[in-house]
């Protein structure tokens, strides 16, 4: 998917994280800030990295805030964001996963 818009998901909740995406046109830039990060830190970006290449998200600055969320929240904010990003997230999409 083409990032074509600047857009967020999630909060700055405990247990949660938000996810700022915005279009640049020289591949993937994550910038990522974590309460956890000495630990998890690895874990997040790959989660991070793992979502978008599912979405064929090949361009993209990515900003996440993390305040201690599980995978399953950090791929489904991203899935929101880049949905978001397009336009998409109108429609009837199926989301957690079933997208390629």
């Amino acid at each position: 998917m083409k990032i074509e818009n600047n857009a967020v998901a999630g909060t700055l909740e405990s247990s949660d994280l938000q996810v700022a995406i915005e279009p640049i046109e020289n591949g993937i830039e994550l910038d990522i800030t974590s309460s956890v990060m000495n630990q998890y830190g690895r874990q997040i970006k790959a989660t991070v990295l793992e979502t978008l290449e599912r979405l064929e998200v090949t361009n993209a600055k990515v900003t996440i805030v993390d305040k201690g969320a599980l995978d399953c929240t950090i791929k489904a904010r991203v899935e929101c964001a880049v949905f978001r990003s397009c336009g998409k997230s109108d429609k009837n999409l199926p989301w957690g996963g079933a997208l390629k």
